[in-house]
């Protein structure tokens, strides 16, 4: 069967289409993990053995077929987003023309397979040569009104996104890319009123762009593009400013988990960025800036996006209502809590985080924390989740020293925060999606998808 399966790659390339569909139908099983034969498309990627090229050229085969006809390139997708578990594929799909290639093909709105796309850059984003790769990447667009993104991603022609016609007459340009996947993101959540998907702004729902965002904000160069106020409108550089991060906060309670999880995640990780805390919680009509920065932007208000997923149907007195930020004052009671034990954790954890500073804290006091996780507690049935809301009360409940904490304005560690705070806070480092539950805790949603 062995030999059989490798007498098929070369017909991956052949002219005939329906060979090429044909043969990759039958390589695609092969490639989830644990497979029998998984190993024919990674003989002589790690060194060693040396096969012939057309056998070493079969990632770079696949790669090519996503550019191909709509089931080929299907197929193609599911098979790389199947192998990209495997560190000795990281190289190979990290390439700059390919990354270019699948950031220009999710961005672009006419693109059929955009969410196998988007969960291909999910998997390939937990390495951090990828994550290095896309926080710098530019590509190029040719701006042009009569597209529903205003613009056009020049490098994501192909089979299934095709290129409009009459072809845009601009001049192209070099933009970053990571913006223009945030307003993709943005948009991919948009549904009409019928419900109806031929009619949606986009063909892809994006959800996996969510735990992109969370793998770069693991790094200190992904939370301060999040934390870096950039113009609203990515292709005018004289807009109003805004920070990133407040593009993607309402997604905490959006019906799909991927993306609310991967929303809630990058929250967190960039609550690790202690002299951001202020933007973070700063509500949006006072202007803040992240030092060293001194550019200021609207603040982020994003506590009632982590509180809303632990508030439930309770009636508070009116006195502890009037502290609850807007949105979770008198709340229905059809109210329901989130779910999913590890999202519930890592909300906690990122109000931990926030309790790292002093003015963190007081503003915690001061806008209905203690009173939203104290019913939480009442009603939470995990024991590590009850820990941790006991944790956070008691840096809310407790005396405050009488001199400011040396750490305020320091970056978080994970051991000097546990230490400062007699340890209070969660001795965590900042992760991507499953990054607050042990390996056997993990959600399968949040681990590398298979398809």
């Amino acid at each position: 069967m062995d030999g059989q399966l490798r007498e098929l790659i070369p017909f991956l390339r052949d002219r005939n289409p329906q060979v090429r569909q044909i043969a990759l139908s039958h390589l695609l099983p092969q490639t989830p993990p644990g497979s029998p034969y998984r190993n024919i498309f990674f003989d002589g990627l790690g060194g060693g053995i040396q096969l012939k090229q057309k056998e070493k050229d079969i990632i770079r085969d696949l790669k090519l077929l996503c550019r191909d006809q709509l089931n080929i390139a299907h197929d193609a997708f599911r098979a790389l987003v199947n192998l990209s578990d495997s560190p000795l594929l990281v190289a190979s799909l990290s390439e700059h023309s390919f990354l270019t290639f699948i950031v220009s093909y999710i961005i672009n709105p006419e693109s059929i397979l955009a969410d196998l796309a988007s969960m291909l850059l999910s998997n390939l984003t937990a390495s951090s040569a990828a994550c290095s790769t896309v926080l710098s990447l530019k590509i190029s667009i040719i701006p042009e009104s009569t597209q529903i993104n205003g613009f056009y991603a020049t490098q994501s022609r192909c089979g299934t996104s095709i290129a409009p016609t009459p072809y845009p007459s601009g001049s192209p340009q070099d933009v970053a890319a990571l913006p223009l996947l945030l307003d993709a993101f943005s948009q991919g959540a948009e549904i009409n009123e019928s419900g109806d998907r031929s009619k949606r702004t986009r063909k892809g729902e994006l959800h996996f762009l969510a735990s992109v965002f969370a793998n770069l904000s693991v790094a200190p160069a992904g939370r301060n593009f999040f934390l870096n106020p950039l113009p609203v409108d990515s292709l005018k550089s004289d807009d109003d400013l805004e920070y990133p991060l407040a593009k993607i906060v309402p997604f905490t309670e959006h019906k799909d988990k991927i993306r609310r999880g991967g929303v809630t995640s990058t929250i967190k990780n960039c609550a690790f960025h202690a002299p951001g805390h202020r933007a973070l919680l700063s509500p949006d009509n006072s202007k803040v800036a992240v030092p060293p920065s001194t550019v200021a932007a609207p603040g982020i208000d994003v506590l009632p996006y982590l509180l809303l997923p632990l508030a439930g149907p309770e009636e508070f007195d009116l006195e502890d209502q009037e502290k609850l930020p807007d949105a979770l004052q008198f709340l229905p009671p059809t109210k329901t809590r989130e779910l999913d034990v590890t999202l519930r954790l890592t909300h906690v954890e990122t109000l931990l985080l926030l309790c790292h500073t002093r003015w963190g804290r007081d503003f915690l006091r001061e806008n209905g924390v203690y009173e939203i996780v104290r019913a939480a507690h009442e009603n939470e049935t995990v024991d590590k989740i009850s820990e941790h809301i006991e944790r956070l009360v008691t840096l809310l409940k407790g005396d405050e020293p009488s001199e400011s904490n040396a750490l305020d304005e320091g970056p978080i560690e994970p051991d000097s925060h546990s230490r400062a705070l007699g340890a209070a806070l969660v001795d965590a480092t900042a992760e991507g999606l499953s990054a607050s539950v042990e390996p056997d805790e993990a959600d399968e949603d949040n681990k590398i998808e298979e398809v």
